[in-house]
């Protein structure tokens, strides 16, 4: 629910991230993209957008909530290093797991972009997109970018799972704050913005690895020096976008999250 909220600004940053040049804003990249394309194009690969949260999101959200209800000892909450283990060995496996439809969501975001249609890659949803990365460009293509996608995974599901239950329970145990909507609000807000500010070098990085042609980069440190060109600002190109989508993305998880908490408690059985 939250991906498909959040989807156009989505597409935005991956249109940003893949322009050589950092003058570009948001606003205009809307601009042209509604006025080339209509404004659908702004959910332009939403199928691989909602696969790829429910093979990535799904196993880092599960993982964590497993491997950390195992850890905790009674009510007690655990503490933060072990929240922070817990989230990024369950953020890099679920980087593995959500990496080929990743893939496709951001070929068929980015496709859009090119005006000559023979051009295009287009693919049909994301189970063709997938079907066709594999026969055209080998089965292995499925893990490429897969190295800033994990480490990327690693430091955002730090940042939002882990930060957003510490950032909680120090609210709620100050005294001022209730288990309510406001409360996961605030912890959400802070967790998405602590969460975009320390993996947006590796989400453009992956972005440009995943959408380039066969042969454009090297090696992933071609791609980092490339990107270098532009200066320190270019590994946070579409930085706003990031935020703005981010932001509401981390909020909206969360709190339909914890609703679902609400009316399907899970109940631990002998």
């Amino acid at each position: 629910m939250a991906a498909a909220c959040t989807h156009p600004l989505d597409l935005l940053k991956v249109h940003l991230q893949t322009q050589q040049q950092v003058t570009q804003r948001l606003s205009s990249m809307a601009i042209h993209v509604v006025r080339t394309q209509g404004i659908l194009a702004l959910y332009n690969g939403l199928s691989a957008s909602l696969v790829r949260q429910l093979t990535y999101s799904t196993t880092r959200y599960g993982l964590y909530e497993v491997v950390s209800s195992e850890l905790r000892k009674g009510d007690a909450p655990l503490p933060f290093y072990q929240k922070i283990a817990v989230g990024a060995m369950s953020g890099f496996l679920g980087a593995f797991v959500g990496n080929p439809a990743d893939i496709v969501n951001v070929r068929m975001q980015n496709d859009i972009k090119i005006l000559d249609v023979a051009k295009r890659r287009n693919y049909k949803h994301v189970f063709d997109g997938l079907y066709r990365t594999a026969t055209e460009e080998g089965i292995s293509t499925w893990m490429r970018g897969v190295t800033m996608t994990s480490s990327r995974a690693v430091l955002i599901t730090v940042a939002q799972v882990a930060c957003y239950d510490q950032t909680k329970q120090l609210l709620l145990t100050s005294g001022y704050f209730r288990d309510n909507m406001f409360t996961h609000f605030t912890a959400s807000f802070i967790a998405g913005t602590i969460a975009t500010g320390v993996t947006q070098p590796f989400d453009v990085m992956k972005t440009r690895l995943m959408e380039a042609k066969p042969g454009q980069y090297k090696s992933v440190i071609h791609c980092i020096l490339y990107t270098a060109r532009l200066g320190p600002m270019g590994f946070y190109k579409g930085f706003i976008p990031a935020w703005i989508r981010l932001s509401p993305y981390t909020i909206l998880t969360w709190i339909f999250l914890e609703q679902l908490r609400l009316f399907f408690p899970m109940k631990q059985t002998e």
